[in-house]
């Protein structure tokens, strides 16, 4: 395979003594062989890839390669710095997929990329598996029969079209999505077909019993987002519970505004209600033909506020990233500081005095060769800050730590950079370790309990094939990691101990009565899980103050029509936050989800029940996040308030982009991409006229 894919490229930095110069007018282009592979499920293959210039020489410089989440495994995943990589590919799902290469640059633009053809051919069908097939069926009622087709690899095939019929529809048959109805008592046999495959299941429809429902709810006083939890019973005409009888739940309502339009609402068939919209509504649970109702009266939340602005820090010259506040110590006890990091720049990390908020100020910069700081971070006892370095021009990215103490006067003490040519994305420092996310794969555990001289001591890293990592955040020694396709994933790195003094959370969150056993050069996994949409970015733990319930909040990010940033336009992207209940580490389920219409998610701070969002051009997002969750949380009403930063003389003039935010005391603080550091304050508004 040749090619060409022609950029030119200037340079302004010096590379490694080792590094030719790549000279302007330079034609850069992968060339590998072979140039496409044709594997079963489970084969490997090696491959060679070279990244040349002009006539056929090696561009010494590094690349990174890699394969589709899930299909495709590559080792290694990064070239050597000539540009020459011998990698081992292995299939693991069928289908046309593509092992793709990234140079490393200084600028994003710069980039060379290129693909190479694979070709998986699908195994034959071998089975089909019913899904615990209910055996017994009341005449009158439906039940769902879902099955599982697998083929000659032991792979579960998706998206196959199987063919559910009975032997008798006169006794039972399916409908059109998949229902079997019973129609009369009898013995009947379930098929399902594809192709010459078949998988049988016998079912007995019996007579139904039932004779009335009866159906108690939790409470009759509800605002939109509460969750009312409905009680049904199908019971015989003695008043006997018939506890296998399928209840179906349902409900209609009338909006309170009366012009015609839907009141709107969810209701799960556990029997969980929630409404999005003021009005009244009745709920039904039906079996048989029988049915019962009742109506509750829902009103409007009420948690609308104002969000005010008290200070701003105007940054025009550069993209601003990530940021931190933290209160000083020593003889800076008393006052208050901030730190940002810098997007597409020069490597520059501004430390800024926010003790009065209103008039924030640049008090040191701190400038490290890099393109790109994207994380900052500061340590629980404000002495030691870390910003992560991505697009060094010697490749030497990783982070560098530094000494805070004094923020007016921030001293660089080492910097770490070992096996991190890629870049270091995001990080985070718990208990005088780093936790740093490298080349976006993994993320290496570096000790700093001597600041000066820090030592990786563990990694933790996936196995699945075509694994990718974003982000870590760090509680109670459980790490949190972000993980695009496999989604979040929960690992004991020093979870606390059993003792008096920590009985109460432990007790409380449940991924910590699990943890305790694992350690920063033993990391152990707890829990995880995956994304469907492959967008995980983002997440952080929730334990509810008002019910509970144990939460992780998991962030998209997508831009789906590109990254207009890098052309200096404003950028439309989109995401949204998802709710997963962990009171069961083995048995998560995602209940509710937060989104902002045509408007893109990013980092996200929960503090109390109170959610802080960064959803991008929509600006700083207030949400109320108290008692039980459930279904489309934007919808129902919980949004407390939002704020748009555009600024006239930001780097892109009166565009919001809102990076990151972070509740400090009584204030919300908040990074804009585009024009810099803000703090506002919540306040009480007027009532509008709905409410």
């Amino acid at each position: 395979m040749r090619l060409r894919m022609c950029l030119l490229l200037v340079f302004a930095v010096s590379l490694l003594a080792a590094q030719e110069e790549i000279e302007k007018g330079d034609s850069l282009y992968f060339h590998s062989e072979p140039d496409s592979l044709y594997l079963e499920v489970g084969d490997s293959a090696l491959v060679t890839i070279k990244f040349l210039k002009g006539e056929g020489e090696l561009a010494n410089n590094p690349f990174y390669v890699y394969g589709k989440w899930g299909t495709l495994s590559v080792i290694p995943r990064i070239s050597d710095s000539s540009g020459v990589a011998v990698v081992l590919v292995k299939a693991y799902k069928p289908g046309s997929h593509t092992v793709s290469v990234r140079s490393i640059t200084v600028k994003r633009l710069d980039r060379v990329r290129d693909k190479i053809p694979v070709e998986v051919p699908f195994p034959p069908i071998e089975t089909i598996v019913f899904n615990d097939p209910s055996p017994k069926l009341y005449a009158g009622t439906s039940l769902k029969y879902r099955v599982t087709v697998y083929d000659q690899a032991g792979l579960t095939r998706e998206g196959v079209n199987v063919s559910l019929s009975t032997d008798d529809p006169g006794v039972a048959e399916f409908d059109a999505l998949g229902n079997l109805w019973g129609r009369k008592p009898g013995r009947v046999t379930i098929l399902a077909n594809v192709g010459e495959i078949t998988a049988r299941v016998n079912v007995h429809a019996v007579r139904n019993p039932v004779r009335a429902v009866e159906l108690e709810i939790s409470d009759r006083d509800f605002r939109t987002g509460d969750v009312v939890r409905c009680t049904a019973r199908a019971v015989t005409r003695s008043g006997r519970v018939v506890t296998d009888a399928p209840i179906k739940f349902s409900f209609t309502g009338e909006a309170d505004y009366g012009i015609g339009l839907p009141a709107s609402g969810q209701i799960t068939q556990e029997g969980r209600f929630v409404a999005e919209t003021a009005g009244v509504y009745t709920i039904y649970a039906s079996s048989g033909g029988y049915s019962a109702g009742t109506t509750v009266r829902v009103v409007p939340r009420k948690v609308r506020k104002k969000l005010e602005l008290v200070g701003h820090g105007l940054v025009s010259d550069v993209f601003t990233s990530d940021l931190w506040v933290w209160p000083g110590v020593g003889e800076f006890e008393g006052r208050d500081f901030a730190v940002t990091g810098t997007w597409g720049a020069n490597g520059e990390a501004y430390f800024w005095e926010v003790t009065d908020p209103a008039n924030m100020i640049i008090i040191d910069t701190v400038t490290v060769d890099a393109r790109t700081v994207n994380d900052v971070k500061i340590s629980k006892d404000g002495r030691i800050g870390i910003i992560t370095r991505e697009g060094a021009s010697n490749r030497k990215n990783g982070f560098v730590i530094l000494d805070v103490y004094n923020p007016f006067e921030v001293k660089i003490l080492s910097k770490f950079n070992d096996d991190m040519t890629g870049g270091v994305h995001n990080a985070f420092i718990y208990q005088n370790h780093v936790y740093a996310v490298n080349n976006g794969r993994k993320y290496d555990i570096i000790n700093i309990e001597d600041p000066a001289e820090p030592f990786r001591v563990g990694v933790y890293e996936l196995k699945s094939p075509g694994h990718t990592i974003h982000d870590v955040w760090i509680v109670d020694g459980v790490a949190y990691s972000s993980n695009w396709y496999d989604g979040v994933h929960i690992v004991d790195v020093g979870g606390l101990t059993f003792n008096q003094k920590n009985l109460a959370i432990i007790q409380a969150t449940p991924v910590l009565r699990r943890s305790g056993k694992g350690s920063p050069s033993n990391p152990l996994s707890v829990s995880h899980k995956s994304d469907s949409t492959g967008r995980n970015h983002a997440a952080f733990p929730f334990l509810s103050q008002s019910t509970g319930d144990f939460y992780v909040i998991a962030g998209d990010e997508e831009f789906p029509f590109g990254l207009a940033a890098t052309k200096r336009k404003p950028s439309n992207p989109r995401g949204g936050f998802h709710f997963i209940n962990f009171n069961d580490a083995d048995h998560r389920v995602e209940v509710a989800i937060y989104q902002v219409p045509e408007a893109g998610s990013h980092n996200l701070w929960a503090k109390g029940d109170t959610l802080y969002a960064a959803f991008y051009q929509g600006g700083l997002r207030v949400l109320d996040i108290s008692g039980e969750l459930l279904g489309d949380l934007y919808r129902q009403g919980r949004e407390i308030a939002f704020f748009l930063s555009g600024h006239p003389d930001g780097h892109l003039p009166n565009a919001p982009m809102v990076w990151s935010p972070q509740p400090y005391k009584d204030l919300i603080f908040f990074s804009d991409m585009n024009s810099g550091l803000y703090a506002v304050r919540l306040v009480e508004e007027e009532r509008v006229r709905e409410e």
